[in-house]
C-alpha cells in the first residue's frame, strides 16, 4: 500500500473543503482490501469514511459551516429520485455514493465533500474521540432498528469495535448484554469494558444464553462477525418472537435456519448503514462521554504508517486504529 499527497480540489458551489485531522480503519476498509468490493471500488482508492477535521474553505452557497469549524462526515450522497429515496429511506438509495468506497475518503490531508454530508460538531469536541462518530451511528441505528428495550436481554455475536460498541449502545439503553467472542486479546478487552462475555471456542454458546435467559433466550441477537457458524447460532439463541439483527457484511451467502425462524416466529432484520438521527445520536453520545472512547483507540499512528495499521487490524491485535492525516493533529 502506497502512501502520496494528492492536489486537493478547491471547494465549488455547495462544497467544503476539511482539513482532515484523523482518519478510523475499520473491517469495511479491510473487504476492500481483500477484493470483496472490487465491483464498486476504483484503483487506486483513496480509503476513509470514518473522519474528523476542521472546516478549510467554503464554496459558494454553503450556509451551515464554516472555516475554522469542526466537523464530521456522514459519508452517504444519495441521488434523491430513486424509488428507496422517495420513499424517506436515502441512506438505502439505490445508486448511493458511499464516500471513501465509492468515491475518494478522508485519507488525504484536504478533503472537498458536498455541504449536505458534512456534520458540524459541537464547539471544543474532540477530535481524537470524534474519528469514532461514524463507527458509534452504525452501533445507534442497529440498536434503533431491533426496537430493544429496557431490562430486555441481549447478544452480541462478534465482539470488534462494532460488537463493542452496539453493546455499549444497547447497556446505555437499559439491556443486559452478553458479548460472544472466540479471540482472546478481544474477550479480555470486552471484559476490561464491563460486558458479560462467552467465549464461543470453548464453551457451547447455546447453553451458556439458555441457562442465562432462564431458558427463554435472547429478546435480541446482534449478528456482527460475519462468521457462517454465527448466522446459524443466532437462530438458536433468539426466544419466540426475539429478534436477530444482521450487521456485518456478508460476503457470500449464508446457510440460515429457517424451521428455528419458522418454529419460534423470529424476525431478522438488516441495519444498514445509519441515518442522520443516529449520526446527531453517535455525536452525543461521544461528548456525554456514554462511549469509552479512549478505551476503544488501540493507537494513532502517522499517515505513513497506515500500511502497519492495516496489519494490526487484520491481526486482531487492535480495536480501533486511528491515522493521523495532519501531522500534531489537534486533540
Amino acid at each position: 500500500m502506497r502512501t502520496e499527497r494528492l492536489d486537493p480540489l478547491e471547494p465549488a458551489e455547495g462544497q467544503v473543503q476539511i482539513t482532515v485531522a484523523y482518519t478510523g480503519l475499520c473491517g469495511t476498509d479491510l473487504h476492500i482490501v481483500h477484493g470483496n468490493m472490487d465491483a464498486r471500488v476504483d484503483r487506486p482508492l483513496v480509503f476513509g469514511h470514518e473522519m474528523s477535521g476542521t472546516v478549510a474553505a467554503t464554496g459558494p452557497g454553503v450556509t451551515t459551516v464554516s472555516p475554522g469549524d469542526r466537523v464530521t462526515v456522514m459519508p452517504l450522497d444519495w441521488d434523491g429520485t430513486c424509488p428507496a429515496c422517495l420513499a424517506g429511506h436515502q441512506h438505502l438509495c439505490h445508486h448511493l455514493n458511499f464516500i471513501g468506497i465509492d468515491s475518494p475518503g478522508s485519507l488525504q490531508e484536504l478533503w472537498t465533500v458536498p455541504e449536505q454530508v458534512v456534520v458540524r460538531l459541537p464547539d471544543g469536541a474532540s477530535l481524537r474521540h470524534a474519528a469514532l462518530v461514524e463507527p458509534v451511528a452504525v452501533a445507534a441505528h442497529d440498536v434503533r432498528r431491533s426496537e430493544l428495550t429496557a431490562g430486555d436481554k441481549v447478544v452480541v455475536l462478534g465482539g470488534g469495535p462494532i460488537g463493542v460498541l452496539i453493546a455499549t449502545v444497547a447497556r446505555h439503553a437499559g439491556a443486559e448484554v452478553c458479548v460472544s467472542e472466540v479471540d482472546p486479546t478481544r474477550l479480555q478487552q470486552v471484559e476490561a469494558l464491563g460486558f458479560r462475555t462467552l467465549n464461543a471456542a470453548q464453551e457451547d454458546v447455546e447453553s451458556v444464553v439458555t441457562e442465562w435467559t432462564s431458558g427463554a433466550g435472547a429478546d435480541v441477537v446482534f449478528e456482527v462477525s460475519g462468521a457462517p457458524a454465527a448466522v446459524l447460532a443466532a437462530t438458536a439463541l433468539a426466544k419466540v418472537r426475539g429478534t436477530i439483527v444482521v450487521v456485518a457484511i456478508h460476503p457470500t451467502p449464508r446457510p440460515l435456519d429457517l424451521q428455528r425462524v419458522f418454529w419460534r416466529e423470529l424476525r431478522i432484520l438488516g441495519a444498514r448503514v445509519y441515518e442522520r438521527e443516529d449520526f446527531d445520536r453517535a455525536v452525543q453520545l461521544i461528548v456525554d462521554g456514554v462511549i469509552p472512547a479512549e478505551e476503544l483507540i488501540t493507537d494513532v499512528v502517522p499517515l505513513e504508517a497506515t500500511a502497519d495499521a492495516f496489519a494490526r487490524l487484520e491481526a486482531g491485535t487492535a480495536m480501533k486504529m486511528l491515522v493521523a492525516v495532519q501531522d500534531g493533529a489537534a486533540s
